[in-house]
């Protein structure tokens, strides 16, 4: 898996999981469950990961989905999963 996004925005979040199960491309949120830490203040970001097969093409929707800006410059290779 690697990293298609990170966002601290809940609703960018929920907007990108929307996009990549409509368009079949399998994905996974990483640190959802980190506010027990941060205290529910939303500080630390979730990370939205897809299959490196596919990172290209979820990168794509994302930007033709006006979400350009939340992407990384480069990819960044996540852990596997």
């Amino acid at each position: 898996m690697e990293e298609l996004l990170r966002t601290n925005n809940p609703v960018t979040v929920s907007f990108s999981q929307s996009l990549l199960s409509e368009s079949g491309i399998v994905h996974y949120v990483a640190d959802s469950h980190m506010s027990i830490i941060d205290g529910s203040l939303g500080i630390l970001p979730r990370r939205i990961m897809v299959d490196g097969e596919r990172l290209v093409e979820a990168r794509q929707l994302m930007k033709d989905a006006g979400l350009g800006d939340e992407l990384p410059d480069k990819p960044v290779r996540g852990d596997a999963f």
